[in-house]
């Protein structure tokens, strides 16, 4: 018995745990593998997804899979206990992806080992550390195709169902990419626990936005879960905060491309307005679109306009002046750095001989975003102006 729980231990050491929340469980597993002694570095255990000896034996088991032997690009979450697999898919030179920490400046980063890479160097790179030394941004329109997920747990089911430590990043990992496309309902999902960390999990605990997982890896097992329970379809924004949307710039550009889809994105607290049935959402120009302007088909592809640039009249609320551009600076170097801090507009105007450029936004809301998200930004070693462009027009 423990915090009040019943518990009973089978032949695995799993607990049964009957009428409790997912963070009673989550303190159950952390205090059992700290009194047990089955945790491992970083110690306590506690708030994290909890590393614990034998994580290396349990990452092996994943070469058994078929589903890691035929995948070319795999999305590894950052938790010390997956370490292993993030050196089992370098070592067999798959693309790795491991999500940005706290999805701060996007969604994913490419690890990619020097040339020539040893072993040694290798396992560098499978770390923490490795993560940010040996890693690239990758941006919305990269064409990610992701062919297996691997995500850590503080819990697991047999059944599927997985419990994280409560911030809800692998969640939300998850579902980004489903909108982004680089997953669908068939990729594989798989997690990396203890066997005392299988658990079974009382149905009514899980949520529309859990994600479930199709194989669980212990240092003994390999359990293929069948869950026939469905995934998350995507981001349901109306459990994402404001303040959210201000820690994580990545989600306002997919906000922005799921809007102009037609899809509902009120978020938390806001006051929903439907789309009619069977027609599209539109955005009025008063809510920045020029009249003339037509949705473009790729809404992150920031196609660097031609001809004159946009006349004082031309500058609407919806439009971002960026200022201060080093006389080498080219157009792809602002592309990748607004890639990187998840600010892509639908269209960016270049005037590099001016020094400047005008970045197009989808409505007002979205350009003040950018404009808080992209202060400070540089470009070599100088700080670029970024300003609402009427405002800029008006000094």
């Amino acid at each position: 018995m423990c915090r009040g729980i019943p518990l009973c231990v089978n032949k695995w050491e799993s607990f049964v745990l009957i009428g409790v929340s997912k963070q009673d469980i989550r303190e159950h597993i952390w205090d059992y593998m700290e009194s047990q002694n089955l945790a491992d570095f970083p110690r306590p255990v506690h708030h994290r997804i909890p590393n614990f000896k034998g994580s290396y034996l349990a990452c092996q088991n994943i070469k058994d899979l078929d589903v890691f032997a035929r995948t070319q690009e795999v999305k590894v979450d950052p938790d010390k206990p997956l370490e292993g697999v993030r050196l089992l898919a370098l070592q067999n030179k798959k693309t790795l992806l491991v999500p940005t920490p706290r999805l701060r400046t996007g969604l994913f980063n490419k690890i990619t080992p020097p040339p020539g890479a040893t072993k040694d160097v290798l396992r560098k790179c499978a770390t923490s550390q490795g993560v940010r030394n040996y890693s690239v941004p990758v941006g919305l329109d990269s064409r990610v195709l992701v062919d297996l997920v691997v995500v850590g747990s503080v819990a697991v089911s047999e059944k599927g169902w997985r419990i994280g430590k409560g911030e809800g990043y692998a969640d939300l990992e998850y579902a980004m990419m489903v909108s982004m496309g680089a997953v669908s309902k068939e990729t594989p999902v798989v997690t990396i626990v203890h066997d005392c960390q299988v658990v079974d999990i009382p149905e009514e605990l899980l949520e529309e936005h859990d994600i479930t997982v199709d194989y669980i890896l212990t240092p003994t097992r390999v359990i293929a879960t069948g869950c026939e329970r469905p995934k998350p379809m995507g981001i349901t924004w109306s459990k994402i905060s404001r303040e959210m949307m201000e820690k994580i710039p990545i989600l306002r550009s997919l906000r922005a491309q799921e809007q102009q889809a037609g899809k509902d994105v009120t978020l938390q607290g806001e006051h929903r307005h439907p789309p009619e049935p069977g027609r599209q959402q539109t955005v009025p120009p008063s809510a920045g679109r020029r009249p003339q302007d037509t949705p473009r088909p790729e809404a992150n592809s920031m196609e660097a306009a031609c001809g004159s640039p946009p006349g004082e009249g031309a500058l609407l609320a919806a439009d971002v002046y960026v200022g201060n551009l080093p006389r080498d600076a080219r157009v792809s170097d602002l592309k990748r750095a607004l890639r990187e801090l998840g600010s892509v507009p639908l269209q960016l105007t270049w005037e590099g001989r001016r020094h400047r450029a005008f970045l197009h936004y989808q409505d007002s809301a979205a350009a003040q975003q950018a404009v808080s998200c992209l202060q400070g930004l540089r470009l070599g070693t100088d700080t670029l102006r970024v300003a609402l462009a009427r405002q800029q027009r008006d000094k």
